[in-house]
Formats: structure tokens, C-alpha cells, sequence
């Protein structure tokens, strides 16, 4: 088989991968579903409300992987969050059970080929790298036999008294400012500042929380921070990509904080779906965006940091 053609059949996979994922994530959004705000807590939703992890090493999945598993989470009724591949399993002493099915997540990287790096000495240039998505398979804690407790347990959900004052002490730890009042809620680039309406001018005072991670999350993308462009005028592709990217962020944030709010944002679903039906790489670039602001957002939570620096002592 020739380079061209493993080249071709690989983009082709490539191709495909994006079109798999953006296809379902659409087929969610023109039903009505938002697919990272999910039902926790009704029957449907037996996990508590968290971010998706890899059960063996404790890592948390980022990206896109947050909306599959989340997606397979609701789907099937999984009761955590947990995730092994099928030698992860068996590494740990127990098995993926016979007829289950897993759940495809990805791995995106870069690579040079031989053949650009040759061009780019010629030509004296740098090389340019490719981009691509690796496909494997996971499989949920609960599709497992014979793990140990501590692998196979359901972490409780966070109380809901110990949400609010999390949420305040990260606010305040960005050092961004966050004007409270008004009616509207907005991030002003120009001017770098945030302002969301009271949380009692909401009919559930629980979903202020998730409306400031929002503009929280306009404002991580200040120059002085992960400088994304932020100059998409209303109405524009450009602005729908980064209230994509918003919105995802702020469900990340919810869940690694325990809140779960019901604020849907119904009112962008036209704009996403345009942009994605357009750009089948666009969900796939708009959840790693977010992955990277929530990121940036929550490393300024003390206690999530206080949990990582115990994780790694630990470790």
C-alpha cells in the first residue's frame, strides 16, 4: 500500500471521526437536548453530578471525551463516572463482562510526516504538523466485574451548602472583576469586566452560579489570558463559536464544583447548529477551547487545588 493511500484512507478516518461526533452532537441539539447540560438527578441520570475520569489513573477526561461520556452516561444509566479501557480492567484484577459495549472517546496530536520534514529542510522552513483524532474504547466502572471498592465505588454528590462559597472564593482568586447587578449578564472585552444580574432576579438562585461561569468563561479568552479572538459581532458565526465555547465551560465548571443548575440557554441552539453543520471539526475544537478555559478557571479554586496537591501526595 502505498503512502498516498494510507495518507488518503487516514484522512478519510479522520474525516469520519469528526463527522460521527459532530452528527450525534447536532441530532442532540435538533431534539431540544443540550448535551453538557445533562438531567442529573432524575431517573434517567443515576450518576452524581462530576466530571468523567479514567477510573486507573484518576485523570479526568477533557474535550470532546466530557460530552461522549457524559452522553453514554445518561444513555445507559451508568451510576459513575468512572471509565477503564479493557486492559485497564484487567491490569486492576477484574474484567469488562461479556456482551457489553463500550464507548468510542479520542485522542487528538500532531504529527510530521517524513516527507514534510524532508520539504521543510529543503525549503528552509519550519515543518508543519498535522493534526489527528486516535479513536479507542473505554467501558464504564459499572460494565466491570471484580474491581476493588475504591475503583468501583460512587463518590457522593456535593452537598449543596458547601457550593455557593466555593463558587465565591474562585471568583475572587481569578482576580477578574465581576460586577453584580442590572438585568443582563455580559463580559466587556474592551474594558475586561463581567456583569451578571443579582442571584435572587433568578427563578433558581442555583443557576446564577452557572450564568457567571459563562461570562467567567468570555473572559478567560482575554488577551491577557488564553487570547482567544473575541471580536465576533452578534449574530456572526464567530460569536456563536465562542458562546459554544462559553456554555461548555461553564458545564465543566459545574460539574467539577457539584452544581447543578438548569439554565438551558435554548435561545443559541439555531446558532450552533449552523455552525456545526458547517464545520464538522467545529464541537471538537469549541470542547477543547472550553476544556483549556475551565482549566485556567478552576486552577484558581483553592479547594480543588488543595484536592490535587493531596492527590499527588498520595500518589
Amino acid at each position: 500500500m502505498s503512502k498516498n493511500t494510507t495518507r488518503a484512507r487516514t484522512g478519510s478516518d479522520r474525516s469520519s471521526l469528526y463527522d460521527n461526533i459532530t452528527n450525534k452532537i447536532i441530532g442532540e441539539l435538533e431534539v431540544g437536548r443540550v448535551p453538557w447540560v445533562q438531567p442529573w438527578g432524575t431517573a434517567a441520570a443515576k450518576a452524581p453530578l462530576a466530571m468523567p475520569k479514567n477510573a486507573a489513573t484518576g485523570r479526568q477526561y477533557s474535550g470532546i471525551n466530557v460530552l461522549i461520556l457524559w452522553g453514554a452516561v445518561i444513555e445507559h444509566g451508568f451510576p459513575g463516572q468512572g471509565w477503564l479501557t479493557f486492559r485497564q480492567a484487567l491490569s486492576l484484577g477484574g474484567n469488562v463482562r461479556k456482551g457489553e459495549h463500550g464507548t468510542t472517546v479520542v485522542y487528538a496530536d500532531r504529527f510530521v510526516p517524513d516527507d514534510e520534514k524532508k520539504r521543510a529542510r529543503h525549503a528552509g522552513e519550519e515543518a508543519q504538523a498535522i493534526p489527528f483524532l486516535k479513536r479507542f474504547t473505554v467501558f464504564n466502572a459499572a460494565q466491570c466485574d471484580g474491581l476493588t471498592e475504591d475503583i468501583s465505588a460512587v463518590a457522593p454528590p456535593s452537598l449543596p451548602g458547601l457550593i455557593e462559597p466555593r463558587v465565591e472564593a474562585l471568583i475572587k482568586a481569578t482576580g477578574i472583576d465581576l460586577r453584580i447587578g442590572g438585568s443582563r449578564a455580559f463580559y466587556v472585552p474592551a474594558h475586561d469586566y463581567v456583569q451578571v444580574p443579582p442571584p435572587q432576579a433568578y427563578f433558581e438562585p442555583i443557576n446564577w452560579h452557572r450564568t457567571a461561569l459563562h461570562e467567567l468563561g468570555h473572559a478567560s479568552g482575554h488577551h491577557s489570558r488564553l487570547n482567544r479572538d473575541l471580536t465576533g459581532s452578534f449574530g456572526s458565526k464567530k460569536y456563536a463559536f465562542e458562546e459554544l465555547i462559553a456554555e461548555i465551560n461553564a458545564a465543566f465548571c459545574c460539574a467539577s464544583l457539584g452544581i447543578a443548575p438548569t439554565v438551558r440557554h435554548a435561545d443559541y441552539i439555531g446558532s450552533w447548529l449552523e455552525v456545526l453543520r458547517e464545520d464538522n471539526r467545529a464541537i471538537v475544537r469549541a470542547a477543547a477551547q472550553a476544556s483549556k478555559a475551565a482549566d485556567y478557571l478552576l486552577g484558581f479554586s483553592p479547594d480543588l487545588v488543595a484536592a490535587e496537591d493531596d492527590q499527588r501526595e498520595a500518589a
